[in-house]
């Protein structure tokens, strides 16, 4: 699936194109459907060709989101810090791509410039609240008995995200940073008018140090995949990103055949809303411990 280069230097010699294809389990496959679909600039001319994700796509970046599951639940949370934060030092350092790849597809440079800075920003801020989450939203509840009773967050597992359509990267990243900073594995579907900052955010991942697996990508058309996301088995939490009342609704019924979790989001979303989507994307934990009376001091513990 030979495609063209965003920009062409030059530079004397071959001009290589490149092929903007997913991302999954820390690789980067074609398609097994053979399909693409073309992006175009904003003067509707050709400027890339990119994977046209199918269904059986979907599927194996579930697997490998499981697969990969457990072990990213089990590292620290300082860990999980450490390593979002590391993606937005490499990410800072591919400036001049990302705003290239904005550009031609249509952004202002101002509107590149002033996205780019967003999803940097967002990366540390979310870094910083993968130790603090759990302070927030975890409690020791009263009973009447001799236990004491703490309800911690848990990560749900595998999440599903259709990213919002309007932004080339910010949504990308507010799609799968605060799932990843609780724990959990996602696959995303970018935006489908700009998608190619997704694959170039997901070159980012794969040579920073996000395990295989963790953050899985797709390109694509949200209409062929938007049901598969909701009815997949082995998905615990569906997030979709301006989805019209009655999509909203359609998907959620899907999604109930299995219990999953549905969460609907406007792009007029604050783009920092706190830990709230982290915690969105959690499940609590109740834990009982017995307390053992201690006799004769007067009734205390």
């Amino acid at each position: 699936m030979a495609t063209r280069k965003t920009t062409k230097q030059n530079t004397g010699g071959i001009d290589v194109s490149k092929t903007y294809k997913i991302f999954i389990g820390g690789a980067f496959p074609r398609t097994e459907s053979g399909r693409y679909f073309d992006v175009k600039d904003k003067e509707e001319k050709f400027l890339a060709n990119v994977c046209l994700s199918s269904r059986k796509d979907f599927r194996n970046a579930v697997v490998a989101a499981r697969k990969a599951q457990d072990s990213w639940q089990d590292r620290s949370a300082y860990n999980r810090a450490q390593i979002i934060y590391r993606i937005a030092e490499m990410l800072q350092q591919k400036r001049s791509v990302f705003i290239d790849e904005m550009t031609s597809m249509g952004h202002s440079s101002s509107r590149a410039q002033t996205e780019f800075a967003e999803a940097i920003d967002l990366l540390v801020y979310y870094a910083g609240w993968c130790d603090k989450y759990q302070q927030i939203y975890s409690s020791v509840n009263p009973v009447a008995s001799s236990h004491f009773n703490f309800s911690v967050p848990e990560p749900m597992g595998v999440v599903a995200v259709m990213a919002e359509n309007g932004t080339a990267l910010t949504g990308i990243v507010k799609a799968m940073i605060p799932a990843i900073c609780g724990g959990n594995t996602v696959v995303v579907l970018a935006s489908e008018s700009y998608p190619l900052c997704a694959i170039s955010l997901a070159e980012v991942i794969a040579t920073s140090d996000v395990p295989g697996g963790v953050v899985n990508i797709l390109t694509g058309k949200r209409a062929e995949l938007q049901h598969h996301f909701a009815s997949h088995m082995d998905v615990n939490a569906l997030v979709v990103w301006d989805a019209a009342v009655s999509l909203q609704m359609e998907l959620g019924q899907h999604g109930a055949e299995n219990v999953k979790r549905g969460i609907f989001y406007e792009s007029k979303e604050t783009e920092k809303p706190g830990p709230l989507f982290i915690n969105d994307l959690q499940e609590v934990k109740t834990t009982w411990h017995p307390i053992e009376q201690i006799k004769g001091s007067g009734g205390g513990y």
